[in-house]
């Protein structure tokens, strides 16, 4: 059997796959996914522990900064408001990053070929790819969370609708950062370049959407490039959650705009979905 009819025949026993057995391979594959990327030490740095590792230091550095005051004179601190910034920064770290650098590691060194002639379903493959992004992406933020309340005295919020903002924000982001990963992952030309192509990306995202610097002391025009980005809309929301509803005047709205965050939030992720709809191959279009 020729090697394009082994291919074909595999596809059509994809294609002919129940979604009982693709749910059933996808859940396998994200075990043996959190397993792999737990295994990975720089991949775990870069992007499990390095927001845990912000938020303690800008917490250290800053503690004393005064990072807002609203109407009634109540002060922002740092660990307020980074505990925010890097929940948002956490989730687009989780997805972007991860899936993309990772993707593209796979397509180099031919896991995805190997992949492209199994009997795996392409739909349980990015069931594992997604799914751990979301448990890789909880355990971090419970971290995250556990940090701010045990080291820096941070008071979580007791009101339930705050935290059911927190979940459908969550999701959301985690839906869209991993999808956006996929997407961007056939971006670098090889797995060698993909941290040099991706991280830059990311950095800069970062840096221009509240998370590093305080989103209000921006610059109008680089607030309104941010607006353009997903992680800007993210940490809005998280600062919804966590900051008092006297904060939000310093937001671009001057309110919290929910609605706004779920819509700018669903078009990237139709916007993401596209993107790896269109880019992403099973083999590297020069192989």
């Amino acid at each position: 059997m020729s090697t394009m009819t082994a291919l074909t025949a595999t596809r059509a026993r994809r294609g002919a796959a129940s979604p009982a057995r693709v749910i059933r391979l996808g859940m396998l594959r994200i075990a043996y996914e959190v397993r792999s990327y737990f295994r990975v030490g720089d991949t775990v740095f870069f992007t499990f522990l390095f927001p845990v590792l912000m938020l303690t230091i800008f917490s250290v550095a800053f503690g004393d900064a005064d990072f807002g005051r609203d109407a009634s004179g109540q002060t922002l601190g740092a660990a307020d408001y980074y505990l925010s910034a890097m929940l948002a920064a956490g989730i687009l770290l989780s997805g972007v990053q991860n899936l993309a650098v990772d993707i593209a590691m796979e397509k180099s060194d031919g896991t995805l070929k190997r992949l492209a002639g199994s009997p795996l379903p392409v739909a349980s493959y990015f069931l594992g790819k997604i799914g751990q992004v979301f448990v890789t992406a909880a355990l971090q933020a419970a971290l995250i969370l556990l940090l701010a309340v045990v080291a820096f005295g941070v008071s979580l919020p007791s009101d339930p609708g705050r935290w059911i903002t927190f979940g459908w924000v969550f999701v959301l982001g985690v839906a869209t950062s991993a999808v956006l990963g996929i997407g961007l992952s056939g971006l670098p030309r090889s797995g060698k370049s993909a941290t040099a192509v991706i991280i830059p990306i990311v950095l800069i995202l970062q840096f221009i959407s509240g998370v590093y610097l305080v989103f209000s002391q921006l610059p109008e025009w680089l607030q309104n490039v941010a607006s353009v980005f997903p992680l800007k809309w993210m940490a809005q929301g998280m600062r919804h959650v966590f900051l008092p509803d006297g904060f939000a005047a310093m937001e671009q709205s001057g309110d919290w705009n929910l609605p706004g965050i779920a819509i700018a939030l669903s078009v990237w992720l139709v916007a993401g979905l596209i993107a790896a709809r269109l880019t992403f191959r099973w083999i590297r279009k020069d192989s």
